[in-house]
């Protein structure tokens, strides 16, 4: 492959991690803007609405235009979002606007970069190689919240997080441009009809259902984390609630992404994706029911067990339909609409009963994952 296409691909990965940011703005927006809690959880519900409307059409529109330019657009759309608030951040609904105009941008990069990811890389190894460039996504998800922390410590605006951003995203767009990844555009291009047909085999009904939930979990987590972190054992909410929330869960989720790259070449991705969510139920427990450093080791613990759970379901649900996966990473990021859903819930809950009670949401989810990979681990093969 060439240098400048590897470039291309990983700065593509890099920048879907931006959209995690959304999670860090949550606790800011609560001191910021006055909100409750159950209204912070627009914040990433705003993105994740954006996926549920935009990605079925991204699917349909990789197929016309090809993925590089979906690539593109995406990429565009990116940094025009975080271009919004350079011009206006008056309120809550400003900040809002921003990220889900994010979340169509990462919509598109979503659908389209994952199966481009396939086609230039070795099919047999794809589980392997997208645990790597899950691993590289954490990176841009981990600059997010250190970024955040860092620029509040030096005593500037949490703000500037949204210039430095979009101009990486415009960066990544002309490199993207440059280097023309090699890529297969569909013979007849994909209708709603034929996507939404896929969702009547049971294979993909329930790895579907799997990521809605893995998505939810992952994103509450990442709303959540730091506003427990700060309630429940007093770390300030705009440097070390974030840094040992957030920070701390993404930099261990980039580590278990590069961790699984190297497990996989050996171990089986179903053994493998029940190892994780069994560790990712004891990370929750550590987290919902430990003291201050208990907690911050459950933090730790779920990052490092998140981090494969996604990258290894999708490679399953690919192997099911592995010449539809456009189609597919459509149903797939439409599924991210748990991540609205899941966190709204959890905000709920923290107003009526405390936020370390709104982490029972994620431990319910995971223990569907873990009761899916059994299945999965004993059928072989749906």
């Amino acid at each position: 492959m060439q240098p400048l296409r590897m470039l291309a691909i990983i700065l593509t990965f890099y920048v879907m991690g931006f959209g995690d940011a959304r999670g860090s703005l949550v606790g800011i927006a609560k001191e910021v803007f006055g909100i409750s809690a159950s209204q912070g959880s627009l914040v990433p519900a705003a993105g994740a609405v954006a996926f549920g409307l935009f990605a079925l059409p991204a699917g349909m529109l990789a197929t016309r235009i090809g993925k590089n330019r979906l690539i593109e657009l995406g990429l565009l759309l990116t940094a025009a979002g975080h271009a919004l608030p350079c011009l206006r951040l008056a309120g809550f609904g400003d900040l809002l606007l921003a990220v889900f105009v994010i979340g169509a941008g990462m919509t598109c990069l979503l659908v389209a970069g994952n199966p481009v990811l396939r086609e230039v890389a070795e099919p047999a190894r794809f589980a392997r190689n997208l645990t790597f460039a899950q691993f590289v996504k954490s990176l841009g998800s981990i600059s997010g919240p250190y970024f955040i922390a860092a620029i509040v410590a030096l005593g500037y605006s949490w703000q500037g997080l949204f210039p430095a951003f979009a101009l990486f995203s415009l960066l990544a767009c002309l490199i993207v441009a440059s280097a023309r990844i090699p890529e297969t555009i569909a013979v007849a291009p994909a209708t709603l009809g034929a996507i939404l047909r896929l969702l009547r085999h049971r294979a993909i009904q329930v790895r579907i259902l799997g990521i809605f939930l893995f998505v939810g979990s992952e994103m509450g987590l990442n709303t959540w984390i730091a506003t427990h972190l700060w309630r429940n054992h007093g770390l300030s909410i705009q440097v070390d609630a974030i840094r040992y929330g957030q920070g701390l869960f993404w930099l261990a989720e980039g580590a278990g992404r590069l961790l699984g790259a190297l497990v996989l070449t050996w171990m089986a991705p179903r053994k493998f994706f029940l190892v994780c969510t069994l560790a990712g139920l004891l990370g929750l427990a550590g987290l919902c029911l430990g003291d201050r450093s208990q907690a911050i080791a459950g933090v730790a613990l779920c990052g490092l067990s998140f981090a494969n759970i996604w990258p290894t379901l999708f490679s399953l649900l690919l192997e099911s339909r592995p010449d539809q996966g456009s189609e597919l990473a459509g149903l797939t990021v439409m599924a991210n609409v748990g991540g609205a859903l899941l966190p709204w819930g959890m905000g709920v809950i923290t107003d009526l009963a405390g936020v370390r009670w709104s982490f029972l949401v994620p431990v319910t989810a995971f223990s569907y994952l873990t009761v899916l990979a059994l299945f999965q681990l004993r059928a072989g093969r749906m």
